[in-house]
């Protein structure tokens, strides 16, 4: 079978593997039908590494996926303890906890001290044909959800982590520092959460055309305005009561400090190129602000299907690109260059 392999920086070759072999007890062979590049990606693509992560050989990247069932295991129950069966279209949650450590028991599997990840070295991902995935990682996707708004779920869920960290309530105002895939699913579980204002930032016009369209009250294109200045005018100087860093870290989050309002939360949500994030001190500790690292998600994927299953959040939106698998290295190369308008690109 075909799979993209990443190889160095910039380097994915797709190349024949062999087949996955016959699911164990618990598992399920799924023919891969869709897979979404994310920021995290683009980090490992760019630089073959993503944090203190380093490529030491060949990867299948890819963790936001969906696909079919094509073989299952003894005792295959998905992630509600449900039998699966062949033919059926799920959705897969990329982390693999132990179930068994201390945060496990505690609700915070996405903070497992032995979890196992698809697409972040050395386990591979799902730029492949075909994969074998626990049967617990599965989530059954309701008839009328395709493939590709089920590899979405697992964006839209740490949109929903973000924004159940920031505690976000009706009426406070919001600043979204990035307009990737990221930023605009914070921007419509934000408006689902009653915020207002949101104001959203970016360098990109095409992104900030999707987040007017999606519902933000106010955009600031940040390569022709301080960011900063920008919303401290829209707010007369107050700042607003929640920050989502969605940028990559660096400046947005050196920003986000000076955004904030007095007893502000900052919520951390962009990756880094380098591991370090640098804030400001003195105004964080004057405004007496909360801020927040996010780490993936945790429990959303039973709210992100019936918000899609039911139209309230539309994830088929954000996709402006697609490729078949055996041009992924066309896919990564369009959306690390920011070229053609690309916000969401999906392999499949």
């Amino acid at each position: 079978m075909y799979a993209a392999r990443l190889h160095g920086s910039n380097d994915i070759r797709i190349e024949k593997i062999p087949a996955p072999p016959m699911p164990g007890q618990g598992e399920a062979l799924l023919k891969v039908e869709a897979t979404g590049i994310c920021g995290s990606d683009l980090h490992t693509y760019l630089d073959a590494r993503v944090g203190d992560i380093q490529l030491e050989s060949p990867l299948v990247l890819g963790h936001e996926f969906a696909g079919s069932v094509v073989e299952l295991g003894r005792d295959a129950t998905d992630e509600n303890d449900e039998p699966l069966a062949t033919g059926q279209c799920v959705a897969v949650d990329p982390a693999t906890p132990c179930h068994r450590c201390e945060f496990c028991e505690r609700g915070h599997p996405n903070l497992c001290r032995r979890l196992h990840f698809c697409g972040l070295w050395p386990e591979d991902g799902s730029l492949q044909e075909y994969m074998v995935v626990p049967a617990r990682s599965c989530v059954p996707l309701p008839t009328g959800m395709t493939c590709e708004e089920g590899a979405l779920l697992e964006p839209l869920g740490v949109a929903i982590h973000a924004v159940n960290l920031a505690h976000l309530r009706v009426e406070e105002s919001v600043a979204i520092l990035g307009a990737g895939p990221i930023g605009l699913l914070t921007l419509k579980v934000a408006l689902l959460s009653g915020a207002h204002p949101i104001i959203v930032t970016d360098r990109f016009d095409w992104r900030l055309d999707r987040a007017r369209l999606f519902g933000a009250d106010q955009v600031v294109r940040i390569d022709e305005k301080n960011p900063v200045e920008a919303i401290m005018d829209l707010t007369r100087g107050r700042g607003v009561d929640v920050v989502f860093e969605a940028a990559w870290g660096g400046a947005a989050a050196e920003a986000a400090i000076e955004i904030a309002a007095l007893g502000g939360r900052i919520i951390l949500v962009g990756i880094p190129t380098e591991s370090m994030v640098t804030l400001p001190a003195a105004p964080a500790r004057r405004k007496g602000l909360t801020v927040r690292f996010a780490r993936r998600m945790k429990h959303t994927y039973c709210r992100a299907v019936p918000l899609v299953a039911s139209g309230r959040v539309k994830v088929f939106d954000l996709i402006s690109h697609r490729f078949p698998l055996t041009e992924a290295d066309k896919a990564f190369a369009l959306n690390a260059a920011y070229r053609d308008r690309v916000v969401k690109v999906v392999v499949g």
